[in-house]
């Protein structure tokens, strides 16, 4: 009996240890389970949030002061690419930098796009720009890009002349071909140009001018221009338009490839004995409250597909290269163009923009 009570009792042991393996096993198994799943569950969620929230992730509708051509095209294009919705006021960039320093410290505006380079550098200059180096930029040649990172050149604008053959034809007067046929006396009345002031064309014009003749030679040479322009425009599409309506006959003009495309019967001249052109930017402004969406903006410009959507809106050579160009844009190596010095040309600019309205002011 005693042998029979100790049997059970050891398999009583048995049993017990046994129930309580499996017990602990179980509990083991199950918070063993309850753990992955916990980790599988974050980080499925965590992905599922990280997604939700790139999808769902909403900017401020981009603010963009803009002097370029096409730029309703241009915003639509940006959007479909990003999803970031884009506003613009077209200015020119003197406009903008007067605007921009008005606003210092409460910027309105994101991105500056296009303009003159000139008033780029000076707003760089004035800390009105915020640097960004945008990855998209080591494709751009360092000419055409600030080192500090404030602007990035997106495309190369040059200065035209916008000439109505009809109008030529009907006064008997030879298309000009160079800077140098405007001050005869043949074209006075005939010559219409912005205000270097607010005009970066007309601006870079006139310091190429002065650079390429000298300070006494380049005013006096501007001096003779002046007695051929009827007055100056306020706005640098004006002389363009002005010369496609047949109003004048001649609009200094950047651009002027786009008049063309119009069907206004129009020749564009880039003037032989020196084609004025600089790089237009993209710059984000100091202050913005959507640098996020700046970024992206000026990311896109400065990509492949968004150089080739500029080029199309806005016929003007790329800085980014290998980019397909419009047949009708046309090829920089067939062209004279300035030796320009652009940091002359913007240390130069609020005197040399002082002179030329004390002597030719409308």
């Amino acid at each position: 009996m005693k042998i029979k009570l100790d049997l059970f009792l050891k398999k009583s042991r048995s049993a017990k240890l046994i129930i309580c393996f499996m017990v602990f096993a179980l509990m083991f198994s199950m918070f063993a389970g309850c753990d992955g799943d916990t980790d599988t569950d974050t980080e499925t969620e965590n992905g599922a949030v990280g997604e939700q929230e790139e999808e769902q992730k909403e900017y401020e509708t981009l603010q963009i002061y803009a002097a370029y051509g096409g730029l309703d095209n241009i915003m639509a294009a940006f959007t479909e690419a990003t999803g970031i919705e884009a506003e613009y006021i077209s200015m020119s960039s003197g406009e903008v930098l007067s605007r921009m320093r008005a606003e210092q410290g409460r910027a309105l505006g994101d991105v500056w796009f296009g303009g003159g380079v000139d008033s780029f550098m000076v707003a760089a200059e004035d800390g009105l720009l915020e640097a960004y180096v945008s990855p998209e930029a080591q494709y751009i040649d360092e000419k055409f890009k600030d080192p500090d990172g404030y602007w990035t050149g997106v495309s190369i604008v040059l200065v035209t002349l916008v000439v109505n053959k009809d109008l030529a034809e009907s006064k008997g007067i030879p298309i000009p071909q160079t800077w140098e046929e405007l001050i005869d006396s043949k074209y006075e009345g005939e010559i219409l140009m912005p205000n270097p002031g607010i005009s970066g064309t007309a601006y870079t014009f006139i310091a190429s001018i002065l650079q390429i003749l000298g300070e006494e030679k380049g005013w006096e040479y501007l001096d003779k221009l002046d007695e051929n322009a009827p007055y100056y425009a306020e706005r640098g599409s004006e002389p363009p338009q002005k010369a496609a309506l047949g109003e004048v006959m001649i609009g200094v003009s950047p651009d002027g490839i786009g008049t063309k495309r119009e069907g206004y019967p129009v020749e564009v001249i880039y003037p032989s004995d020196g084609t004025a052109w600089w790089h237009s930017p993209v710059a984000i402004i100091e202050g913005t409250s959507n640098l996020e969406a700046a970024q992206k903006f000026v990311d896109w410009t400065l990509t492949a597909e968004g150089q080739a959507v500029l080029a199309k809106e806005s016929p003007r050579p790329s800085t980014r290269p290998n980019v397909e160009l419009p047949e009708d844009v046309p090829d920089l190596d067939s062209l004279n163009l300035v030796e320009y010095d652009f940091d002359e040309a913007a240390q130069k600019r609020d005197a040399i923009v002082d002179q030329w309205s004390e002597r030719y002011s409308n």
